[in-house]
């Protein structure tokens, strides 16, 4: 009989310590986390009109928000826009979407649908090719969330 209760009492430990727990939305310090990673921990700059995110900053749906992020940029070989990214302070992940750039892309404009759990800040963030990493930010107000499920 005490065999088989520490035998359960095992199973019940290695079936608790099997479960991660995480957060269902992402946190401020998962957010900075995530655009560190992507800019490799190169500080980010801020400038009127070099990396403009066009979004609404009233949201009535969250389940399909249209966002444009177009980045200040000649696009020529020795300066150009190399990648463009869209993180989510509280979604349940923080990157939301990465795009690859090359002087052939013509221009620096990317568009895209996403979702929102909720209200928040969205970051737009550009890494150039001299290495320099440039954002914008926008405070989001969702009345009917997304990302619930």
């Amino acid at each position: 009989m005490k065999r088989r209760r520490t035998v359960l009492l095992a199973g019940l430990g290695s079936v608790a310590n099997a479960l991660v727990i995480r957060p269902a939305t992402a946190t401020p310090e998962l957010l900075q986390a995530a655009v560190r990673a992507f800019t490799g921990g190169a500080p980010l700059r801020s400038a009127p009109g070099r990396v403009l995110m066009d979004i609404a900053p009233l949201v009535e749906n969250g389940n399909a928000v249209p966002v444009t992020v177009t980045v200040a940029s000649p696009m020529t070989p020795t300066d150009h826009v190399q990648r463009i990214a869209i993180f989510s302070e509280r979604n349940p992940q923080a990157e939301v979407a990465v795009f690859y750039l090359s002087p052939r892309s013509g221009i620096a404009a990317v568009s895209t649908r996403m979702r929102l759990s909720t209200s928040q800040q969205v970051l737009a963030v550009a890494v150039m090719s001299d290495g320099s990493c440039w954002q914008h930010g926008v405070e989001v107000v969702v009345t009917l969330a997304a990302c619930i499920e």
